[in-house]
């Protein structure tokens, strides 16, 4: 079995609603059927007792090599201690070919998982050795040094359990939550609205107490040192026991306190200063070591903290008993889990020797030995919750320190006797403030009820209970995505929205572009959400993206399909049906929230029973009034739009709005099928989000298929008395729509100038032209300059072998060259004729017809 084109689905798919990892699987005549291979599942698990259920859902369907990857790739995940149920493999029209779809939840594990799955397999097909346990650890520790941490991450999950979009911008703690102009953004336990300053004047512990002692916050005695005489001296001066910090610092690094000595001193300068330049000493508090968390102007979790410690037993020596504690399941490295293993280094060796003892001292039995100075849960030390323990008065303390300092989020550091009572009474004080607090205390504590601080962040940065979404509109189809993407942004922008759109022709942010090229895909998508500045998106969905990453969003509120009709782009990755094609395009659809709207195409049978699909409300829009699918809608009082009397009309129960074809001039005052659809597909997506009727009619009034708003969308010239047509249809579902629209136009004698796209099916291409030499007088075939994988002149065999017997041609030129087609075929214009030309390179082509236009309107 060889595994190839690894693909990471970061968004909904065709296969699933969660992210996925996706590969082809290419099985050899005996790995197709396993039967063949009857040991094979018993060597699997043997080597990997935790695989799981290797049998297809499907039982009429032979188990292969495929389905062993599928198991072994989701359950090394499980026993990697990953939360992923999803699975599925399903075979290609190649023989022998297959895709495996995976679901994960750090994508970098979620490839490493398949690649070992593989290995694993092929290790029990050979009956060779393969280290599972060693497999499962590689993707744990690479999951836990590639996930969020605990803070950001019960950030997130609060916003997720709010409904809220995220998305990681860095490797690192950087969050957007939201999107567009309602996202904010997060850092760890910090929030977007935190300054700098604010961050900077917490770091600075001498400013930090100066601040808070003139907010009246009780604060400890101290002063700055700059030497290790320089530090005893300053103990001496404030007394002993004290202190000794950098002055700007975080997790409890280079502290130490309860020093009572001139080596203590002078020791735990140096230990500071190499953590810092400069260094403070203040007077030490008596007490337990408190962590209060301050969310907003709230006192949501608190803390007593320990530091850390091993108890006695009369038996085991201090390094004996630190390994008994560091077999805790609990405790880890870093801040994977909710607490950390103790360090036995120099530092607890020094703490050790204050204490009177030694590595291999034994503790008699109740002893506590101290193995740090601080009680940072990243060192060792463990926390209590005392939350509903805390003094009103000792709370407001704490929200004082918070909002004198500027933090939004803040761990307030106290040291007293106890919380229960005032600060003043009992001679305690906030010796430290903390920007981006460490959250994983209060998440998960080593005592006591955890705290969903989580919820409390989303309260601050969301305080109305929002969801921190905009409008996404998505559009799919295989016609009219590009022009119904630019009148339904259009609309919204009527509305007084700044919009951003993504199409084939680029990224376009409240009418400036901001990208360019085929931007239809999901990272032009993201890049719009990311965009602060846009209220609303409307974005083109294509095949393409779907299929190399999913969408861009995990749900929209509008989802339109303007047709499937005969398909395109069909053959290619392995959609080869129109059935297979709106499977994919269905996507959109399954992913509407239950509060949106699908706007779908009634007069399509394959887009109408999309309608099953939906989680969400359905407008049905069709040219004809009296469909069966419109007339029952409308008959159940559900929003549809129709034409009737040259009018668009919305309906839904009783209401409705009509509005003049010829007051769209994107129709051509009605003339133009295809466009009234497009129309009517915007139409409804405005709808969905709440247009005014007014707006939309305006709107409509205001938009021009001209090759500035929609280019290559039936943009219409004038040249010389002759109508110029240039659009960018390229399938049979186009052609059929612009020979309808054409028809509907006057003309003295038509022409077109036409070529093929490489990358369509024979049938397709051909049928292009037999739908042309219906309707056409004179043909200009051109040869353009991308041939899409096919032979020289290839493409033009095709479109030659499609007008064999045609109706009404009489006239075919062959042409290398896409501009000088375009010559040839308005050179021979008379006055009254139509000449469609259907464009490759739109927006050259566009520039070279204009030209034309342009030179002969001067000259005339």
């Amino acid at each position: 079995m060889e595994v190839s084109r690894i693909r990471a689905l970061r968004g909904p798919n065709l296969w699933t609603r969660h992210t996925a990892v996706e590969a082809m699987a290419t099985c050899d005549a005996g790995e197709v059927d396993l039967s063949q291979h009857p040991d094979f599942e018993n060597r699997l698990r043997n080597l990997f007792p935790g695989v799981g259920n290797l049998q297809p859902t499907d039982h009429k369907v032979k188990l292969s090599m495929a389905h062993a990857l599928e198991a072994a790739t989701l359950h090394l995940q499980i026993e990697a201690g990953c939360p992923v149920t999803f699975s599925r493999t399903t075979a290609t029209t190649d023989h022998g070919l297959f895709q495996v779809a995976v679901e994960y939840t750090e994508e970098q594990v979620g490839i490493m998982a398949i690649k070992l799955a593989h290995e694993l397999c092929l290790a029990a097909l050979n009956n060779t050795s393969f280290d599972v346990d060693a497999a499962i650890h590689q993707l744990r520790e690479l999951d836990e040094d590639i996930r969020l941490g605990p803070s950001t991450a019960s950030i997130v999950n609060a916003a997720i359990a709010r409904g809220i979009p995220f998305r990681r911008l860095t490797e690192g703690s950087l969050v957007q939550l939201g999107w567009g102009s309602k996202q904010r953004r997060i850092q760890a336990a910090e929030i977007d609205s935190t300054s700098a300053i604010a961050e900077s004047i917490a770091q600075d512990k001498e400013l930090t107490k100066k601040l808070l002692h003139a907010a009246g916050v009780p604060v400890p005695l101290g002063r700055p040192a700059i030497s290790p005489e320089d530090a005893w001296a300053a103990a001496q001066e404030i007394g002993l026991p004290v202190v000794v910090k950098p002055r700007d610092g975080n997790q409890g690094k280079g502290i130490s306190v309860n020093v009572t000595t001139e080596e203590g001193v002078k020791a735990a300068y140096l230990a500071a200063r190499a953590c810092r330049e400069e260094v403070l000493v203040e007077r030490f508090l008596p007490g337990s070591d408190y962590r209060l968390l301050v969310v907003g102007n709230k006192l949501v979790a608190a803390a007593r903290r320990e530091p850390p410690l091993v108890i006695g037993n009369g038996k085991n020596t201090v390094r004996e008993l630190v390994d008994i504690v560091n077999a805790d399941p609990r405790r880890g490295e870093g801040h994977a889990t909710s607490l950390t293993k103790i360090r036995f280094d120099d530092i607890a060796i020094a703490r050790l020797k204050e204490q009177g003892f030694e590595a291999n001292s034994v503790p008699a039995k109740g002893a506590r030995v101290i193995l740090r100075n601080n009680a940072n849960l990243s060192t060792g030390g463990t926390a209590t919750d005392v939350t509903d323990d805390v003094h009103p008065e000792v709370a407001l303390r704490a929200i004082a320190a918070a909002q004198m300092v500027g933090l939004d989020i803040c761990g307030v550091d106290v040291v007293c006797e106890s919380v229960l009572r005032p600060l003043e009474e009992q001679s305690g004080g906030v010796v430290e403030v903390n920007a981006a607090p460490g959250l994983r205390m209060h998440l998960s504590p080593s005592f006591g009820k955890g705290r969903d601080v989580g919820e409390a962040v989303m309260a601050t940065m969301f305080p109305d209970g929002g969801d921190g979404r905009i409008p996404v509109i998505a559009v799919t189809g295989t016609n009219g995505k590009t022009t119904t993407v630019r009148l339904t942004s259009h609309l919204l922008r009527a509305n007084g929205l700044r919009v951003g759109m993504t199409n084939t022709d680029g990224v376009y942010v409240n009418g400036r572009q901001t990208d360019s090229g085929d931007c239809s895909g999901p990272r032009s998508g993201r890049n719009v959400l990311a965009h602060p500045d846009v209220d609303a998106a409307v974005l083109e969905t294509a095949r393409g993206g779907m299929l190399r990453e999913g969408l861009a969003f995990d749900r929209c509120q509008v989802a339109v399909v303007t047709n499937i009709g005969m398909g395109d782009h069909l053959g290619l990755n392995y959609i080869s049906t129109v059935e297979d094609l709106a499977v994919l395009k269905r996507v959109i659809v399954q992913n509407v929230a239950a509060s949106g709207t699908a706007v779908l195409n009634a007069t399509d049978p394959i887009v109408a029973a999309m309608a099953n699909n939906c989680p969400g409300q359905v407008t049905f829009f069709g040219l004809d009034s009296h469909h069966p699918v419109i007339a029952t809608h409308r008959a159940q009082g559900k929003r549809v739009l129709f034409v009737e009397d040259d009018q668009i009309v919305a309906m839904q129960g009783h209401h409705s709005v009509r509005i003049p074809l010829s007051e769209i001039p994107v129709t051509r005052s009605g003339a133009i099928g295809f466009q009234i659809e497009n129309a009517m597909a915007s139409i409804g997506a405005a709808w969905a989000v709440g247009v005014p009727w007014q707006t939309i009619c305006k709107g409509l009034a205001t938009f021009v298929s001209d090759s500035n708003a929609v280019p290559g969308r039936f943009n219409v010239f004038d040249y010389k008395g002759a109508t110029v047509i240039a659009d960018y249809g390229h399938n049979p579902d186009a052609i059929k729509a612009l020979v309808q629209a054409v028809t509907n136009l006057p003309a003295q004698r038509r022409s077109v100038v036409i070529s093929g796209a490489g990358d369509r099916r024979d049938e397709d291409i051909r049928e292009q032209t037999r739908l042309i030499g219906e309707a056409f007088d004179d043909v200009v075939l051109y040869q353009d300059a991308c041939q899409r994988g096919r032979v020289d002149g290839e493409v033009l065999k095709l479109l030659r072998q499609g007008l064999d017997g045609a109706k009404r041609t009489t006239h075919i030129d062959e042409i290398h060259g896409e501009f000088l087609a375009i010559d040839r075929a308005m050179e021979r214009l008379q006055k009254g004729d139509l000449c469609l030309i259907l464009i490759d390179q739109v927006d050259e082509a566009l520039a070279h017809i204009t030209q034309r236009v342009n030179s002969a309107a001067l000259a005339g």
